[in-house]
């Protein structure tokens, strides 16, 4: 692999064995994608998607204090995922010894670790790291060295950023040496779309349902989407931006997609129109019946399909300070139509705490604690990690959540009619 004066320098040892190891460990990993050269990362902030404190990540705990003693780049600064616990979230003394004593027992070294990498404060802690209130927004044609799905891409699709599908350990290594090897959906070959979808449905389609269908058909190859300009225009406003936040989240859980273009709205489809297509491109055709044959072949995997649900999750990804506002309003008139005046089933929303501190600035925040729905920054995947929680029913208008865990997922027009009238 070709490396220029500097990284020469470290592969020789000249600025320490740390540097030395990781460099060597970035280019094993390169040589293997036949990577030709190392590119200097120039996003302004890392992030990292371990967050929490395993007892079973105690490797990694060490390895981050060897990474802290020999000493970080000055100025560098980090986002994480969200936290995995808050006493806020529904659970029982019996899940919360298991959080506390079996599970989460390393997160305050952890989050101690994490500090002393540049993450300021709980602020900092977001899936969705790239929200204007969190502020880790990349550049377009910037090089990231991330690993969190469903941001790296958001970043890849959304906002022109160029990242792959690392692990947690190679995008924190990345982030410390500044370069990462050159392949993939680094490279412009890498970005062009093997995958034609078009979309023929007769209303908008379900963000999570839609991204969850491309995700399985295509894999981890780039799909360029037609058909979306009726619904979704061709500007990337907050509305539009949420919407491909949902959907990206779940091409890359149900799938392993890191970029996908929607024609005539994401930056490189708007630039390059259908000169981003490969010749002869797989063809993928979703209709409304397509999306409902996806749907009905989830698997159920509570102990009882027909159980009463116990908890409802809504925010995986992190929901936007606009999503807040919008379920508030749709629980509250599902409420009033079904004459309650609190949801049936213990629902939580989960975002950023920057988002929560501008949306409890708002009489919808009022609203919201009225209706009995618990505001969490947790991670709603680490929660179910439990091996407890995992037996409850628990549902979801997530496909990443339900593609990881035991939730159940339903659309969010179903999961109002489940919350605000008690009925499946």
């Amino acid at each position: 692999m070709e490396l220029n004066e500097r990284l020469q320098a470290i592969e020789r040892g000249e600025e320490g064995e740390l540097l030395q190891r990781i460099l060597k460990t970035l280019v094993l990993y390169g040589e293997a994608f036949d990577a030709k050269r190392m590119v200097p990362v120039t996003s302004k902030y890392g992030h990292t998607v371990i967050s929490y404190g395993l007892k079973a990540l105690g490797a990694v705990m060490d390895l981050y204090d060897q990474i802290l003693e020999a000493g970080i780049p000055e100025g560098q600064k980090f986002t994480a995922d969200p936290k995995p616990l808050d006493k806020n979230v529904p659970s029982n003394l019996l899940e919360d010894l298991v959080f506390k004593k079996f599970m989460y027992t390393d997160q305050d070294r952890f989050e101690a670790q994490l500090r002393k990498l540049g993450i300021t404060s709980d602020d900092d802690y977001s899936c969705a790291c790239y929200l204007d209130q969190v502020g880790n927004i990349p550049e377009k044609g910037d090089v990231l060295s991330w690993a969190e799905s469903s941001a790296v891409v958001y970043a890849n699709s959304v906002l022109g950023a160029r990242c792959n599908r690392n692990s947690g350990i190679l995008e924190m290594m990345g982030s410390i040496l500044g370069y990462v090897p050159e392949f993939g959906l680094l490279l412009d070959e890498g970005r062009k779309a093997t995958w034609v979808v078009e979309v023929r449905c007769k209303n908008r389609p379900e963000a999570q349902l839609l991204g969850s269908a491309i995700g399985m058909k295509v894999m981890e190859e780039v799909p360029y989407v037609k058909g979306m300009e009726q619904w979704l225009g061709t500007e990337l406003d907050d509305e539009n931006k949420a919407y491909l936040k949902d959907f990206g989240a779940a091409t890359a859980s149900n799938g392993a997609v890191g970029l996908y273009h929607i024609e005539g709205l994401t930056p490189e489809a708007k630039e390059q129109g259908e000169k981003l297509i490969v010749r002869n491109p797989q063809i993928y055709v979703i209709d409304d019946a397509e999306l409902e044959r996806v749907k009905q072949n989830y698997p159920v995997i509570w102990k009882n399909p027909n159980a009463k649900p116990q908890l409802c999750f809504v925010g995986c990804p992190h929901m936007t300070l606009q999503q807040l506002k919008d379920w508030t309003d749709a629980v509250g008139e599902g409420l009033k139509k079904n004459g309650r005046d609190k949801v049936a089933v213990p629902t939580v929303f989960t975002a950023p705490i920057p988002v929560i501190k501008e949306f409890q600035k708002t009489m919808d925040s009022v609203y919201l604690k009225k209706y009995g729905v618990v505001l969490s920054y947790i991670c709603p995947l680490m929660y179910m990690n439990n091996p407890l929680c995992k037996k409850k029913a628990v549902i979801t208008s997530s496909n990443k959540l339900r593609t990881y865990t035991s939730a159940r997922y339903y659309t969010e027009p179903e999961i109002l009619t489940i919350i605000t009238g008690g009925r499946l």
